[in-house]
């Protein structure tokens, strides 16, 4: 009996990741080349000599979508990314990533229809990020690197991933288009959940809400004295001495992940904001070849060189110098934060009060210190998925319970003391509409993504030159790519 193909909520398309699995994903990928329709009779097939009277099917063209061709490798390679990410494939058929790999080529296929354009320096960017996240994940080298993608030269490889993070780039561009105006009233939120039968309603985790408290050693004056004065040196040896500003940030810059590209940043563009508002300030007021003078962000001070102008584009390098935290600052703050501790455990002052009394952490502290999930906006977390991190530290706090002082750090500050609370906790419930309607909500939007982009594809397959071949015309398809009568 044939299989189906995947569903179309299968398909996520991710943003670029700066991870070893991303530039996994993405170099096991084929980057698809364009052709034309005379071709494809060609190189359907490739075969190999296995004895006098056998031949053996290598790779050949599978399906044609567009100006998009599948090979049957492709499908292995899909087998092979989904098993790099740690999802199981042994129920996932090569009919349904066929189908999965149809949508992507479609998508891609109309995005360049439809004149979409994408960054390719934001895309070649991106490639040196993921090369570079790879290389220091795994304190590999280029040449390490190249063996396992089984390539002759970096360029070759550059080149693979651009086309490969440049069709991944398209085809979501293209899947955004189609939802993007899509919202929902809370009368079609409420007929959504209405029409899930009672038996399967969602069920949702245990969800808690989180506060905390936050206080940030000071720096004293005279440590900033001394960032800003080794900063002018600097600018001093450079301009005075001919030294070299991207050997300097090589050397001495704070800034660790562009400090092994000589301070290098992505391009800046004045359209889009990019980086915190005073280091942008700084840098568009620079003439190219121009550095500038120190200066101070949240993450430290900072001098920028630029180093050319093309257009609306800026290359920068920078060196950032964050000033020392001494051991007087860091005593006064545990000595800060031990009090303020033992004040709400006698009952002396609120929680949510302290926070918004004491708390260095601007973010939370209005909200008298209550966390917002970065993925749903809101207060709530759900416990089997919170980070890990979070998680190790509130795990065993019952409700209203202050934790002990615990020391942290994050990529502003080197040394930080928190205490946190659970303000509340909801354990593990069927869906209800007003506890959970924001939850619902999204849902809604989702379903409605869905119907839309399905029929986008049907209207689209309909218009758009598909060939498949072999066997994999014999897969069951939820969409008509066979095009039969209907």
């Amino acid at each position: 009996m044939p299989l189906k193909t995947i569903n179309l909520k299968f398909i996520i398309n991710n943003r670029f990741a700066l991870t070893f699995l991303a530039l996994l994903s993405y170099t096991i990928s084929n980057a698809q080349e364009i052709i034309e329709d005379d071709v494809v009779e060609s190189v359907v097939v490739k075969d190999t000599v296995k004895s006098s009277n056998q031949r053996v099917k290598v790779d050949g063209v599978v399906a044609v979508v567009g100006d998009f061709v599948v090979l049957d490798s492709d499908i292995d390679k899909e087998y092979l990314q989904l098993q790099a990410r740690g999802v199981s494939t042994d129920k996932i058929s090569r009919c349904e990533l066929f189908g999965k790999l149809l949508e992507d080529k479609l998508l891609t296929h109309n995005a360049i229809q439809d004149s979409i354009v994408v960054k390719e320096l934001e895309i070649r960017s991106n490639i040196d990020q993921q090369i570079n996240a790879f290389l220091e994940e795994t304190n590999g080298s280029m040449d390490e690197l190249l063996k396992i993608y089984n390539k002759d030269t970096e360029q070759a490889l550059r080149e693979e991933m651009f086309e490969i993070n440049k069709n991944q780039q398209l085809a979501y561009e293209m899947q955004r288009k189609i939802v993007d105006d899509i919202e929902v009233t809370p009368e079609e939120v409420r007929e959504y959940f209405n029409s899930i039968p009672k038996d399967e309603r969602p069920i949702f985790g245990t969800e808690l809400k989180v506060a905390q408290i936050v206080v940030i050693p000071k720096i004293s004056e005279a440590e900033k004295q001394k960032a800003i004065t080794r900063l002018k040196e600097f600018k001093a040896d450079i301009i005075e001495n001919g030294a070299s500003f991207t050997t300097k940030a090589t050397f001495y810059s704070d800034d660790m992940g562009s400090r092994k590209t000589g301070g290098k940043l992505p391009p800046m563009n004045r359209s889009r904001p990019q980086m915190v508002k005073e280091f942008r300030d700084v840098a568009f007021s620079l003439e190219e070849g121009e550095i500038s003078e120190p200066f101070q962000t949240d993450f430290g001070y900072h001098i920028i060189y630029l180093e050319k102008i093309r257009g609306q584009e800026y290359d920068v390098r920078h060196i950032l110098i964050r000033p020392e935290v001494t051991q007087e600052a860091i005593k006064e703050a545990k000595t800060k934060i031990d009090t303020i501790r033992q004040r709400i455990v006698r009952s002396e002052i609120k929680f949510a009060d302290a926070a918004r009394e004491i708390s260095d952490e601007k973010e939370t502290r209005q909200d008298g210190g209550q966390l917002i999930n970065p993925k749903t906006q809101d207060y709530s977390f759900e416990l089997t998925k919170m980070d890990p991190e979070l998680y190790a530290q509130i795990q065993n706090l019952k409700d209203n319970e202050i934790s002990l002082v615990l020391q942290d750090e994050d990529r502003i500050n080197r040394i930080k003391f928190k205490i946190l609370t659970v303000t509340d906790r909801i354990d593990e419930h069927e869906a209800d509409f007003s506890r959970d309607y924001l939850k619902i909500k999204n849902l809604t939007i989702q379903d409605k993504q869905f119907k839309e982009i399905a029929k986008w594809q049907e209207e689209k397959i309909e218009d758009t030159y598909i060939n498949i071949n072999g066997e994999y015309r014999n897969c069951e398809f939820q969409s008509n790519w066979l095009k039969k009568e209907k």
